[in-house]
């Protein structure tokens, strides 16, 4: 008997099932091109469009970069609370993305469903709420205990990043007692006050610092009817913003509205102006509803004042911010300055 083992007989080799073809990318070269040219396939990229995004905000981050934004918080931005993490999401990219954002932030539906349960009268005069002492207590109480701790806690969700102050703060905001004309007619309006300085050292240090300020509304008393233990006066969001951009020199005001913007023709179309010159905002002006004349007078105060851009935006839609900052098209009406101005 020989030793030798026996050969096995080959075995077929089963056929391999065909691979489908892979669809060509309309932005890519065709397969047989690429393996030409790399000697390797190519297959469907499914995140090419997040690649496209990203390159299509290329040129606002540069441009952007290092440059102060100040934005305007409020609408129904601030009570809805998906809406609410958005923000917080958009404002911590700003800052990941070499942006120094400062937010100012009012709170007109917290501050009168607080008033509601104090049974506390909630009414307002030419677009402006009137603020007895007693609702200035509830004010003060609302936008520094609750609507800022709230949005400071949103951002820290993040990192510790942001830090909560008042215009009050470092004497950051000052104001004198304000007035409204209505029908010719001077009208009070209790402890509502007009800003007549700005000191922006404080927030300077924060941004320095890597921080993100959350600044309330509501300014020291530079009145001499106060005396000299002073008081607090309290000041629309939106000129307070308008205030702060135009100190800091900022490259952007952003406000967000419950509206997608200015309207050309509001009530009769609901079509959105993109963008206007200073001079044009001022002529339209006494044309406004009332609701909008503080955001639109804060837009003119800031472009006059040497802010490159003012934008009234939708708060309703989610990561407008990033939309109307990083994106070809934008969202809402920008005010620009006049072309001599600029």
């Amino acid at each position: 008997m020989s030793n030798t083992t026996p050969t096995q007989p080959a075995q077929p080799t089963p056929a391999q099932p065909a691979q489908p073809a892979a669809e060509p990318h309309p932005d890519l070269p065709s397969q047989p091109a690429v393996a030409a040219a790399t000697g390797t396939p190519t297959r469907k990229h499914t995140a090419l469009p997040k690649a496209r995004t990203l390159i299509e905000a290329l040129p606002w981050l540069t441009r952007h970069h290092g440059k102060c934004v100040v934005i305007k918080f409020g609408g129904n931005a601030m009570v809805d609370q998906d809406l609410k993490a958005a923000f917080a999401q958009d404002v911590v990219f700003l800052r990941h993305a070499g942006l120094r954002p400062v937010v100012v932030h009012g709170g007109g539906p917290q501050i009168s469903a607080q008033l509601d349960r104090l049974g506390l009268e909630s009414e307002f005069k030419a677009g402006l709420r009137v603020t007895t002492p007693e609702a200035m207590d509830v004010v003060r109480m609302v936008l520094a205990g609750q609507v800022q701790r709230d949005l400071v806690g949103l951002l820290n969700q993040h990192g510790p990043l942001a830090v909560g102050m008042t215009g009050e703060d470092a004497h950051t905001m000052t104001a004198t007692k304000r007035y409204a004309t209505i029908d010719g007619e001077q009208v009070d309006l209790g402890r509502v006050g007009d800003i007549t300085r700005i000191d922006v050292g404080a927030i300077r240090a924060l941004l320095d610092d890597g921080r993100i300020p959350v600044i309330s509304s509501i300014a020291r008393s530079g009145d001499p009817a106060d005396g000299p233990a002073g008081g607090v006066f309290n000041v629309n969001a939106d000129t307070a913003a308008a205030a702060l951009a135009a100190a800091l020199g900022a490259e952007t005001l952003m406000v967000l509205t419950d509206v997608e913007g200015l309207y050309a023709d509001w009530p009769n179309s609901d079509e959105v102006i993109s963008q206007l010159t200073a001079s044009e905002l001022e002529r339209l002006l006494p044309e406004l509803a009332s609701g909008m004349v503080p955001k639109m007078e804060g837009c003119l105060h800031a472009v006059r004042g040497g802010v490159t851009t003012a934008r009234v935006i939708d708060g309703r839609v989610p990561h407008s911010i990033l939309l109307e900052i990083f994106t070809d098209e934008g969202i809402g009406t920008m005010v620009v300055p006049d072309e001599e101005q600029s």
